[in-house]
């Protein structure tokens, strides 16, 4: 059998035409993957030096200057050191679970990020269940600080492991409730459902003013579930040396410094969505709801501003985060747990109770 020439280089020209499909098809699966890891790196940066700009005012002394303009670059110097910096290691600690317990804490965050709409119909991955995968999914990271306590055999480092588990499961109930209110009024679990349940009604269809006892329950709990002051029991530096931090060093130790910022953006990010609706900014006499619905339509621009505005609702909430940090004390450790088990968990299933009897009586 005679193969022309001109055959074959076709039939390499269709070889590398499908190998170019296949890595053109890779590359767009995993550019909004890396953007939104880029995206979130730059604001955790910028989270580190707002908290230390507001808390050097707060205090009245001066904050950071030097490293960079208005050193905005001393988070990225701090992080470049911890980089460099040896790992120790506990002789007698469980090294698997001492290795591991970091990365559980950071990558169980990260995923949850795939379900925050940024912009209109700007998410990562649209999920029926988006609100319920972030708190299954941020249920694993106490997790991680329990193993890392555990593994660095060190009795402080064990207790902060504890307190963060039973921290975790105080107020993950009272959490889990308030978004199930949320639920029931959006009649969806989906984050881009309950945005756009918002949007309906502009500025007074907010979750905000049908949710102002939800709204304050998910605050302290979420405030509690990134362990804040007044609520950072399993870290405090006057009892337990560093918590589950102590025996850390390097990187491991920047990758727990990491996660608790991540967890504070997710927490905000999730209040502009749950709360404060989203992307939708169409206020009564200050903005026009039209222009922002004309912008729907825009492609680029649109979803930048829908971005911006997302975010400039975040950063609201982390202001109040930060400025709650360096003004409140810290609480004792019945104090925690009787705030989430007498008082936070009744009070959410009450609103439970009212958002359901309310939808009843609506049909």
């Amino acid at each position: 059998m005679i193969i022309d020439t001109t055959e074959l280089q076709y039939i390499n020209s269709f070889s590398k035409l499908e190998s170019l499909k296949e890595v053109y098809g890779t590359l767009w699966v995993l550019a909004p993957i890396f953007t939104l890891v880029l995206g979130i790196t730059i604001s955790v940066l910028a989270i580190v030096w707002l908290e230390r700009e507001i808390s050097a005012a707060i205090q009245q002394r001066i904050g950071p200057e030097y490293a960079g303009p208005l050193g905005v670059l001393q988070a990225l110097s701090d992080g470049t050191k911890l980089l460099f910096k040896e790992n120790l290691i506990p002789s007698r600690g469980d090294i698997r679970l001492f290795s591991i317990g970091p990365s559980i804490s950071v990558i169980s965050i990260l995923i949850s990020y795939s379900v925050i709409p940024f912009g209109y119909n700007f998410v990562l991955s649209d999920l029926n269940i988006g609100v319920f995968l972030w708190i299954a999914i941020s249920s694993i990271a106490p997790i991680g600080l329990l193993m890392s306590g555990y593994g660095s055999n060190n009795k402080y480092s064990f207790l902060g492991g504890l307190r963060a588990a039973a921290q975790s499961i105080s107020y993950e109930i009272p959490l889990t409730l308030c978004v199930l209110s949320i639920s029931l009024l959006s009649n969806s679990l989906s984050t881009v459902d309950i945005v756009d349940a918002q949007s309906k009604y502009g500025f007074w269809g907010w979750n905000l003013w049908r949710q102002p006892i939800g709204l304050i329950v998910f605050l302290i709990s979420s405030l509690a579930e990134c362990e804040r002051l007044p609520f950072d029991l399993p870290e405090a530096e006057e009892e337990l040396v560093a918590g589950y931090q102590t025996e850390y060093s390097g990187i491991k130790f920047g990758l727990f410094y990491v996660a608790s910022y991540l967890n504070l953006l997710i927490s905000s990010l999730f209040v502009t969505v749950l709360y404060l609706g989203g992307s939708n900014i169409s206020i009564p006499y200050i903005f026009d709801s039209g222009f922002f619905e004309i912008n729907k339509a825009y492609g680029v621009f649109g979803t930048t501003i829908d971005i911006f505005i997302t975010l400039a609702k975040t950063y609201l909430f982390l202001f109040v985060s930060i400025t709650t940090r360096w003004t409140l004390p810290r609480l004792r450790m019945d104090q925690l747990l009787n705030l989430g088990w007498k008082f936070l968990l009744p009070i959410s299933l009450g609103n439970l109770l009212l958002t359901t009897s309310s939808q009843l009586f609506s049909l």
